[in-house]
């Protein structure tokens, strides 16, 4: 069967040439008659995997030598609780709730100190992201937490909140490794793989230094502790050896792209497609304030429930797969993360303008 474009949310479309070079390398990774799924990862060729992958990451993202490169297990649900068990020194953080992922760390939070909502854009359906500029931050806090990029509902922050000197925590989960980014206004910057850089099961946090202490919660189990983490070179127990293994291998596509200057400019010229036909559309229309838009995920509706699913099975058919919105707010989503091709996006929006004309 031939390769589908596959819009999902994730786990998502990988580049065809990591798939094809993991193929070959299955039952024998360089000689040593292995596949890396069989390696211990006490091995030296595991060792190297897992020091070339943070070395590629560190380059790509120009990550300071004073932050730390976990590769944790997971996922982003995971560090809802980790974050505030080892960050919450004074027991109070502040939360920007713009989506389901946002909120759910925040609810999370509340478990383990005082976590206060500062901004919010429930009021809309998160279809917009909330003036940052002055917001009411804690005096206390210990840090100010954002989603940067929401999946669900396709808003991304372009301009990162007023902190007032506060850490700043961010969750990229979904806009990882899609452009520049300067790793410096951020205390930690994490987020899970499955969306735009590899297979799920994996977590990469980068956190400043200072910040991976002893004096964590006391309830704080050692796997959840960053230093322990740290200390160990990511190596405590055995990591998630093969899902790592793959990130590696979508680190050096990027570097082979040109980075992440390059990865914007094809993210955005990507977006742009799908965007201008929403926004010329008589049928389909976007659903995020225009100036709040992510380039990751787009979602859209028909304004009809009935023709949206007949647009999702119909699209299904015609090999355009993980269009149906996220339950929670119905509709479509095309996520068209780095490993999209523009093809793909440019082959969808000719199967809507046909849809279009015969709907209309």
């Amino acid at each position: 069967m031939a390769r589908v474009f596959n819009f999902s949310a994730g786990p998502a479309v990988l580049p065809e040439e990591v798939l094809a070079e993991a193929a070959a390398e299955m039952f024998d990774y360089k000689g040593t008659g292995m596949s890396v799924m069989e390696m211990s990862h006490r091995s030296k060729a595991y060792q190297q995997i897992i020091d070339e992958a943070e070395a590629d990451l560190r380059d790509l993202m120009n990550i300071p030598d004073n932050y730390k490169v976990l590769f944790l297990q997971g996922g982003a649900s995971q560090q809802f609780a980790m974050i505030p068990m080892n960050l919450m020194v004074n027991g109070v953080a502040d939360y920007i709730v713009t989506g389901q992922w946002a909120k759910k760390a925040y609810q999370e939070a509340q478990k383990y100190g005082k976590a206060n909502a500062v901004a919010s854009s429930a009021d809309k359906t998160f279809s917009y992201i909330p003036d940052c500029s002055d917001l009411p931050i804690s005096e206390d806090a210990d840090y100010v937490y954002i989603c940067e990029n929401n999946t669900i509902y396709g808003t991304k922050y372009h301009t990162l909140p007023n902190t007032k000197g506060k850490i700043l925590v961010s969750d990229v989960s979904s806009c990882f490794l899609s452009e520049p980014v300067d790793v410096t206004k951020y205390g930690m910057i994490y987020g899970g793989v499955q969306k735009n850089i590899g297979p799920a099961g994996v977590v990469i946090a980068i956190i400043r230094e200072d910040l991976i202490r002893e004096d964590v919660l006391p309830c704080t189990p050692t796997m959840l502790q960053y230093k322990i983490h740290a200390d160990n070179g990511s190596m405590y127990n055995t990591p998630p050896c093969y899902g790592i293994y793959i990130c590696g291998k979508v680190f050096k596509w990027l570097k082979k792209m040109g980075g992440l200057e390059a990865m914007k400019a094809i993210n955005e010229k990507k977006a742009k497609v799908l965007y201008d036909f929403l926004d010329s559309s008589k049928l389909f229309k976007g659903t995020v304030r225009k100036e709040d838009r992510s380039l990751m995920n787009v979602p859209f509706v028909t304004g009809n429930e009935e023709l949206d699913a007949e647009f999702v099975k119909a699209a299904t058919a015609a090999g355009f797969v993980n269009l149906k919105g996220h339950r929670t707010v119905g509709g479509m989503r095309a996520s068209i993360y780095n490993a999209m091709p523009i093809e793909g996006v440019e082959k969808l929006v000719a199967f809507m303008k046909e849809f279009e004309a015969s709907h209309t």
